[in-house]
This record gives C-alpha cells, structure tokens and sequence, in this order.
C-alpha cells in the first residue's frame, strides 16, 4: 500500500516507522522544514524519539500534495487543535476511496466533536477509522509487545490497517464501535492528569485501585449516555488504555498531573513539555458536557475545580469522599436500560 502519516510527533513518527518495517511505501508529513532535513540527515525524530533508528524506506515531506498522492491510507496523527485545519487542507487532494484514520485521542474545543466526526465534515470522506489503544509510542519504538486497536464499520479499512501495522511486536485487535472506541482514547487522559496527581500525593494503592475503577464508571457513563457500548470500555481502548496512561511516566497528561501537584502552574507545565498534552483540554470540555448532559462524573469535576478553578485538593479530594452512594459496577445495567 501507499500510506502517509501527518504530523511528525512521536506517535505519528513511531507509526510511519511500522509501516514502513511492513514493507510498504510511506511518506511522513511534517510542517517543519527544519525538523524535516534533521530527520532526514539523521534518521531520528531527535525531538521526540532520538533513540528510534527510522526505517531506510521512510520518507519525508511537507508537501501535503506529495504526500496524498495516489495514497491509499492515510493516519491523522496532529494534534486536536489542528485536526480540522489538516483536514480540510486535504479535501481537494484525497482519492475516492481513500482510507483515513485518526489516532489523535482528543475531543475539538467548544463543539465537542470526535476527531473522526471533524475528519467526515472536512474531507467529505466515507471511510475513517480510530486507531486507539494502550500505545505508549516510546514502548513501541523500543519494540515492547504492545496491542492497538482500529475501530471502523469498513472491514476492508481494519484489514488494511491490520497490514499496515501489525507485526510479531504489535498486535492489531479490531472493533466496530467507533464512537467507544475513541471516546476512551479522549477521555482515559483525563484519568492519566488525576492519577498523576495521586501518584504525587502518594495516597497508597486502595486509592489508586480506587480511581482507575472510578474512572472506568465515568467514562462508560459519559460513553453509554452520548451512544457507545460501554462493554467496548471492557476492552484493550478502554480500561487497556486506561491502566497504561495511568500507570507510566511515559505519558504526557500523567507528567501534567505529577507537575500540578507539586505546585507548578499549568502554562510552566506546557511549555516545559514542549508535546501536546489533550487531557486538559479535554477535563475542561467534559465537565461542560456532563454539565449538559446531568452526568455524574465527579473526578471530572473535581479536576476541573483543582485546574480551573484554583481549589485545594484537600477540598477535592474531601468532595470525592463524601459523593454520595454510587453503583460499583454499572455495565449490564446501563446496556440494559438502553434496550
């Protein structure tokens, strides 16, 4: 196949790596053309993965028109913010039957919308899918068994992503609910912030045992309430994804989280980290939709409270304490209140 990869992050950077690996033509799109003669002198991301030697077949471009020509799948690997300005800068330049993929975990700012939902309005394309999943990009590069997931009603797109991608060191699993399947890539960073925070905090592990499961309540409520399966939440894009950006330093939003804690502002946080990090954008966006929606989701208010509104986290966490009676486990019962 002819693949292209936009955005030269780590994630984007580390999965036009495997595909090339796969054997197939691959051109990375970067906006930099600065960062592009480096990794093309190089062969490194040196910016964010300098210990990746990139495969010899990969090639590089800021082209968009270079990079969507005659191109049969194509990974949207930018940041939310950018998505739709990527996006429609691409319309006039897809094929037909293109094959267009999102494996931003983010929701768009103000309007709520899943990036799949901005790559349809944008492009006009009919065939997208959501690559999601505990995808750690240094563990991959390391060449740690890792597992993925690519979510779409188009079998022929999961079949192509499986080629594109899988290999003895990543596994692609496939699932058909889009909609759960990204909304868990969203919100599981939310969760990563707050773990950081704890992990900060050092509460012991009935706490941390605590807010995993919590938060696993959450997003399958916030999931099921907007028409996702939460039972998808049971899978490698929910809970999966969930206890690996929870548990590891690797992640972006859980050094957000760990930062917060220890007294910095979040504007020294960002600008410190130098990578996107889409849990605070996407705290902010869920507390207003749970708002509107009358869903209980009180870890996401609390983080909001601490974040936004400048409240001790004595005083969150006392919140959370004091909550009210809730379910343990509210799968089969919400699934059956649907039906």
């Amino acid at each position: 196949m002819r693949v292209s990869v936009l955005g030269g992050g780590s994630f984007g950077t580390v999965i036009a790596h495997c595909a090339a690996e796969r054997g197939h033509t691959v051109k990375l799109w970067l906006r930099d053309q600065q960062q592009l003669q480096d990794m093309k002198a190089s062969r490194q991301n040196r910016k964010y993965l300098p210990d990746l030697n990139l495969h010899a077949q990969l090639d590089f471009s800021t082209e968009l028109a270079d990079c969507l020509d005659q191109v049969d799948l194509v990974f949207f690997s930018v940041p939310s913010r950018a998505v739709r300005q990527v996006a429609a800068a691409c319309r006039d330049l897809l094929p037909a039957a293109v094959m267009l993929v999102s494996t931003t975990k983010g929701i768009e700012k103000d309007s709520f919308r899943l990036m799949s939902e901005v790559l349809r309005e944008e492009t006009g394309a009919t065939r997208i899918g959501v690559l999601s999943g505990p995808n750690l990009a240094r563990e991959i590069a390391q060449g740690v068994l890792s597992g993925t997931v690519i979510a779409s009603q188009d079998e022929a797109l999961r079949h192509a992503v499986h080629e594109a991608l899988a290999s003895p060191r990543l596994r692609v699993f496939a699932n058909t609910d889009i909609y759960g399947v990204e909304l868990g890539g969203a919100l599981k960073n939310i969760y990563a912030v707050a773990s950081g925070i704890a992990a900060q905090l050092a509460p012991g592990e009935n706490a941390r045992s605590m807010l995993l499961t919590r938060a696993l309540a959450e997003m399958s409520r916030l999931a099921c309430r907007m028409g996702a399966n939460p039972l998808t939440f049971l899978g490698l894009a929910g809970v999966g994804d969930l206890i690996a950006t929870c548990s590891s330093p690797l992640s972006r939003n859980y050094q957000v989280g760990l930062a917060l804690a220890s007294g910095q502002t979040l504007e020294a946080i960002v600008e410190q980290l130098e990578q996107t990090a889409e849990g605070i954008n996407t705290i902010e966006q869920v507390k207003f939709k749970a708002d509107e929606l009358k869903v209980h989701m009180p870890i996401v208010q609390g983080l909001y409270a601490f974040i936004f509104e400048r409240r001790p986290m004595s005083a969150v966490i006392a919140g959370l304490m004091h909550a009210g009676s809730s379910e343990d486990v509210e799968f089969s019962l919400m699934w059956q209140q649907r039906g």
